[in-house]
């Protein structure tokens, strides 16, 4: 049979990279290097050390030049992943024992080097935490390098234009692989494993290949060659699309294309509702790296900066100095009235430096992380506060406290921030005295006693990504029950809408600043709800102002009082879809 007379079939996962792409598929079956393993001649011990070395050494050069191709293109986030496959290299256990192996079995490096990583990858594999899993792919990926350096061989996909205009279809993505796959200018990616937060998702996204991943079976159920359709934004993968399904998404690719036109043309107009209400806009930023997307979607205020940029990428905690030099560079890129908020350290969960200090948990989401970790090490939060205060001579600088649970830690957290403001006296360093404090509001406990919360902060912040996970007791990272987690969910609904009431009769504000946020469906929710901002990812913003400005208050309270009485999710999705799709029609 000719491939356009093949019967159509479907197959759902995650879509994680929006855009919609049809091309033939390349599946792309990673093999592990044939190794060979050889007895060496006591004489040949220090130059196989030394080859083994030189191996290392331009693995180095090689991912050194990935991550500075993709700072070249203000991909800070995707340069840190190879900045974490450069502390592999950098790690004396591995290195180090590869090169005990060498001298005391006096076998080839090859042999060594693949037998201890092996150990390595197996062990945090097995692990349950979501973080440390990824670590074994970071190992695999750098072993891999550093192997077929040792050989003299380049990586599968390598060669020009192999993979142009070809749907790649794998078990799993490195980084590394997904970087290279877009210089050969691939349409898009599938993967049978993988969620929102793999790495292969995060440099999809911002590389623009549409992508989907969690299909389970796409390497098993797609063909080399076959003829396939992705849908990145639903999740879709049609494999022999027939013409029906072309035909339907070539109607849909041109109203998305106009859409998009006119979401572009709007981008410039005012912040005011149809019926002339204001609303807001912020940013979220990890660093200065994300302030020219920052200005070109039109934003004035960093709704979040994580402020744990610095100290992932370095991989330690860095000194005062170093932050203060951090921070300024990005404040003053904002204008001295709009306004800054800097998320105080938020490590631990899944994010983590290396070193005693951060110790392997069974359940490091419930375990010692953000705000936690600082009132334990207050010596490393007061380097950090010094340095946040010291800024905010340079712009309207807040403060904002992570994974808040009880008054307690409020309380606790304001006298190092005391202590921190005294010995910035003693040293005679200016800094606003009256600086704002808030605090994130993501974890159940802090819902329950929001209005004491609000008596004691100058403003609450939401995070619902991890509201969500708490709320449901769901790891997000856990791809065994991802699907429990659900954002549609009437409990973290009502959760939102009991944290903006008593913020409300606080008279503080009240952001929303985790995904919902720039979701289109939940926007308008979450403005009828109340909400005094919403904080998003700047590639986001164009779309959600487009939306908000087609809306009346009248329209999103209406919405917003339906959905609050409303206990079944699918329900509560349904109204929101029905919502959107009257101002974004094209989505369909």
């Amino acid at each position: 049979m000719e491939p356009s007379q093949k019967t159509e079939f479907c197959l759902r996962g995650i879509g994680c990279a929006p855009g919609v792409a049809r091309g033939k598929a390349f599946v792309f079956l990673q093999r592990d290097v044939e190794l060979p393993c050889y007895k060496l001649d006591d004489s040949l011990i220090d130059s196989e050390i030394a080859r083994f070395d030189a191996a290392v050494e331009k693995t180095r050069e090689q991912l050194n030049l990935l991550s500075a191709e993709m700072r070249a293109r203000a991909n800070e986030p995707e340069a840190e992943i190879f900045d974490a496959h450069l502390l592999v290299l950098d790690d004396p256990a591995v290195i180090g024992e590869t090169e005990k192996a060498i001298k005391s079995t006096r076998i080839n490096a090859e042999h060594c080097f693949n037998s201890v990583t092996a150990r390595y990858i197996e062990f945090f594999s097995g692990l349950e935490d979501a973080y440390l899993k990824e670590r074994a792919a970071d190992i695999r990926d750098v072993a891999q390098r550093v192997l077929r350096n040792l050989l003299g061989k380049t990586q599968q996909h390598e060669g020009p234009d192999r993979f142009a205009e070809r749907i790649i279809v794998a078990e799993e993505l490195t980084p590394s692989e997904t970087l290279a796959f877009e210089k050969s200018s691939v349409s898009a990616l599938l993967t049978d494993a993988g969620n929102h937060t793999s790495h292969a998702a995060i440099m999809a996204r911002s590389l623009g290949i549409p992508a989907v991943v969690g299909l389970r079976i796409a390497t098993l159920r797609i063909a080399q060659d076959d003829d396939v359709l992705v849908d990145g934004e639903k999740g879709l993968v049609y494999i022999n699309p027939s013409e029906r399904t072309l035909d339907s998404y070539a109607r849909i690719s041109l109203r998305r294309s106009r859409l998009e036109i006119r979401i572009a043309e709007e981008n410039v107009k005012p912040d005011l509702t149809a019926d002339g209400t204001p609303f807001k806009i912020e940013g979220n930023i990890s660093g200065k790296e994300d302030m020219e997307k920052f200005r070109q979607a039109h934003i004035d205020d960093v709704g979040l900066f994580r402020s744990e940029g610095i100290f992932l990428r370095t991989d330690r905690f860095p000194p005062e100095e170093m932050q203060y030099e951090e921070y300024r560079q990005v404040v003053e890129m904002i204008p001295p009235r709009n306004s800054i908020i800097i998320r105080t350290l938020d490590i631990g969960g899944d994010k983590h430096i290396s070193g005693s200090l951060l110790p392997p948990e069974d359940n490091p989401f419930m375990g010692f992380r953000a705000i936690r970790f600082c009132l334990e090490f207050k010596d490393i939060f007061k380097d950090q506060l010094r340095a946040i205060l010291r800024t905010s001579v340079n712009g309207n600088v807040k403060i904002l406290l992570p994974m808040i649970s009880s008054i307690a830690e409020v309380v606790a957290a304001k006298e190092v921030i005391e202590d921190a403001k005294s010995e910035l006296r003693s040293r005679n360093v200016p800094f606003d005295e009256d600086i704002q404090i808030g605090s994130m509001i993501e974890v159940p406990a802090a819902v329950a006693i929001a209005e004491e919360l609000a008596d004691e902060v100058d403003f609450f912040s939401i995070g619902t990504n991890d509201l969500t996970q708490y709320m449901l007791a769901v790891d997000r990272g856990n791809e065994k029950i991802s699907h429990l987690y659900d954002s549609y969910h009437p409990s973290v609904i009502r959760a939102i809408a009991r944290t903006i009431r008593a913020a409300k009769s606080a008279e503080i504000p009240c952001t929303v600043c985790g995904e919902l946020a720039g979701d289109p469906c939940f926007a308008p929710l979450l403005l009828g709800l109340g909400a005094s901002a919403l904080s998003m990812n700047p590639a986001s913003a164009p779309r959600i102002r487009y939306i908000l400005r087609h809306t009346t208050m009248q329209d999103v309270n209406k919405l917003a009082h339906a959905v609050i009485h409303d206990a079944n999710p699918r329900s509560i999705q349904e109204r929101l879809t029905i919502f959107i799709n009257s101002i974004l029609p094209v989505e369909m």
